[in-house]
């Protein structure tokens, strides 16, 4: 019985030997590859980072515009980024083609996930090739108005007049309604001023063409346009339209108002103040 038991005792000794080693050869083999992914992680972020630049620096050599550039910029960098996922994984120990076979089993439902996206993606391709704005241009589109910041392949970043910065799916871009502000080179500006009834229509617009002949901003072709607008409940409304270079529209726009409010004031022409007559009836 005892050398039964003794035996017994060192086959389960071996066991536990032969159990430790595989344990042993299992974790250093599982710690190489760890050590081999964390490697490539890190030496790819590396290059990623080095490719990007080169890019970039290669697009603005070549004088590339500019929305095309923060497009193929966002295009390389993502691609670099899948391919980088794919070689730790592949070095992790996990088959390529098992895990392409596992995508492509998933496929119909990343497709309907992704469908968004996608109509994003075709949509920056449509913005890149029709060109209906560019970096740079102020436009307006789903109810923002912002300056163009970048063209990405799933947005559009706006940066608004106050700061804020906007993204704008690509899909709702090409498909939508966009207003380039920037695309002419010159705006017609507009402004309508009431004045008293009882004014002198002529001197009006006397005073208002000094006004616009004193400011340089405004360009004499088209030349300046001033009528008499309506003759509304309270007021007489002049209308002024004029045109100027699209850089200049909105500083020309408020400091007019400034400047007829006080060339009408030393002028002696009267701003109306809403009205109502009153006829009491006579017993």
């Amino acid at each position: 019985m005892a050398a039964l038991a003794a035996q017994n005792a060192e086959d389960g000794f071996s066991k536990l030997q032969i159990f430790l080693q595989q344990l042993i050869d299992w974790s250093v083999n599982a710690g190489g590859r760890i050590l081999g992914a964390v490697i490539i992680f890190i030496v790819g972020r590396v290059l990623i980072s080095f490719l990007n630049k080169f890019v970039a620096r290669l697009l603005a050599r070549r004088h590339i515009d500019a929305s095309i550039q923060s497009f193929v910029k966002s295009l390389v960098n993502i691609l670099l980024t899948i391919l980088l996922i794919v070689a730790v994984i592949s070095k992790l120990g996990v088959e390529t083609t098992s895990f392409a076979a596992l995508l492509a089993s998933a496929g119909v439902a990343i497709g309907m996930a992704l469908s968004g996206n996608l109509q994003n993606f075709a949509g920056g391709l449509i913005v890149l090739l029709l060109r209906p704005y560019k970096v740079g241009d102020l436009i307006e589109s789903q109810g923002i108005t912002g300056t163009v910041r970048e063209i990405q392949i799933f947005h559009t970043i706006l940066v608004t007049a106050d700061n804020k910065v906007i993204y704008i799916p690509n899909g709702s871009l090409s498909s939508g309604t966009v207003t380039n502000y920037s695309r002419e080179e010159t705006r017609r500006v507009e402004w309508i001023v009431g004045v008293e009834y009882g004014e002198d229509y002529e001197k009006v617009e006397r005073t208002v063409r000094r006004i616009l002949a004193a400011d340089s901003r405004v360009l004499s072709t088209p030349e300046p346009f001033i009528a008499l607008h309506a003759l509304d409940a309270s007021s007489v409304n002049v209308v002024i339209r004029v045109w100027v270079k699209s850089s200049d529209y909105w500083g020309l726009y408020f400091d007019m108002n400034k400047t007829i409010y006080n060339v009408f004031n030393q002028e002696g022409i009267g701003f109306p103040f809403p009205q109502l007559t009153v006829h009491q009836a006579k017993d």
